[in-house]
């Protein structure tokens, strides 16, 4: 498989989300780090674990490409409402 930037967003049990970026394979490596089974993730998500992935996007150019959609999304509120509906 080839790296690619990828941003996704995370979503716990007490229907909190969180948004992030990654250069990997899949995103599933982060949720890993997010949800304690590998070290890493973020100082936010560890107190508020587990975490499952309900959105990816990729196809971004680069880091800072991704970080832009990242950024659109966090002020989204409508479509991370949407990502939260089953």
């Amino acid at each position: 498989m080839t790296k690619r930037w990828f941003v996704y967003v995370l979503l716990n049990e007490r229907g909190e989300a969180y948004t992030g970026v990654t250069y990997d394979e899949t995103p599933d490596r982060r949720l890993e780090e997010h949800n304690g089974l590998k070290p890493g993730g973020a100082k936010y998500t560890r107190a508020r674990r587990p975490w499952q992935l309900i959105y990816a996007e990729t196809g971004f150019e680069g880091r800072s490409d991704a970080q832009v959609r990242e950024l659109q999304i966090k002020k989204d509120r409508k479509f991370k409402a949407k990502l939260k509906t089953p």
